[in-house]
């Protein structure tokens, strides 16, 4: 009997991700008849399945989780210790609550299991709350619920090494000499982080025994599209921020040049009136068309 090949829909739904965490895609594979006899080649008409498997490890950890830790304290041994010395549950609220088998848990309470274990309050951890003790004391087939954290923390980005396109890591050599050139004050671990370089090859351009140092030209690194402005900007202000300020220079005591002030003589004042000077009639009276001089030409 000829196996028939799946459907469409068929595959489709056999490469969704399954419970187990995996990905399965099965197939067949028609062989063609062949003659001669030959030892080990298929009948006419045989049919040889094919299987392939891929794992999801992102699905397969995530079910993991669910399954095993997400309704688990973090340190179920040294819970249970502490539920079994100061609460009146049974091994089997024990047991479930903190994912241990009943045996376990009796053989805690027996000291032949975890006897140096110091226990972990889940109350004050936030993982349990008294009124779920409580719940369970007053009811045997009460199970125990994880207490859920009130506020979610994102889990920080990890960073990865920058990384430079292939196109683009020929101009690094031309990115490194401008940056010791124009920013001396930047670290090479600053240099070496910022363009995705080692420090290695900033010292081999630095001393100038790279092998092509003759053909390197800085440029600014912005230009070449090996990073930002504000990524150059923020190192810049961060390798300027650590930099050690220059105490002021202090003045050498002895003699030195007098001020201006003391130097020039002031100009001499000339005579006023409301400050009580002397008054010369005649020349007073000549600049108004008057005087001694005027009358006298009238007189004639």
């Amino acid at each position: 009997m000829v196996a028939k090949a799946p459907s469409r829909n068929a595959l489709a739904d056999a490469t969704k991700p399954s419970i187990r965490g995996m990905r399965c895609v099965f197939f067949t594979q028609r062989f063609p008849a062949k003659s001669g006899g030959k030892r080990g080649a298929p009948r006419k008409g045989a049919v040889r399945k094919a299987y392939s498997v891929t794992w999801d490890f992102a699905a397969t950890r995530l079910l993991i989780w669910e399954t095993f830790m997400a309704d688990r304290p973090l340190m179920p041994i040294a819970t249970a210790v502490w539920l079994i010395d100061n609460t009146s549950l049974t091994f089997d609220q024990i047991a479930a609550f903190c994912g241990l088998h009943n045996l376990h848990v009796k053989g805690i309470a027996d000291g032949d299991v975890g006897a140096g274990v110091r226990g972990v309050n889940p109350i004050t951890n936030n993982q349990l709350t008294r009124d779920e003790i409580e719940k369970g004391e007053a009811d045997e087939t009460y199970q125990l619920k994880l207490s859920r954290p009130k506020t979610v923390v994102a889990e920080k980005a990890r960073k990865a090494p920058r990384y430079t396109p292939i196109s683009k890591r020929q101009n690094r050599p031309d990115a490194i000499a401008w940056m010791v050139r124009n920013h001396p004050e930047i670290s090479d671990a600053q240099i070496s982080k910022l363009l995705g370089t080692t420090k290695t090859t900033i010292q081999a351009v630095r001393d100038r025994t790279h092998w092509n140092s003759s053909n390197i030209q800085p440029q600014d690194p912005v230009g070449l599209g090996l990073c930002t402005q504000v990524d150059l900007d923020a190192v810049v202000r961060k390798a300027a921020s650590r930099k050690p300020k220059t105490p002021p220079v202090e003045q050498a005591s002895g003699p030195s040049l007098s001020p201006i002030s003391e130097t020039e003589t002031p100009p001499a004042e000339a005579s006023d009136p409301a400050k009580g000077g002397e008054i010369d009639i005649d020349k007073v009276f000549e600049r108004m068309g008057g005087g001694p001089s005027s009358d006298s030409s009238a007189s004639d």
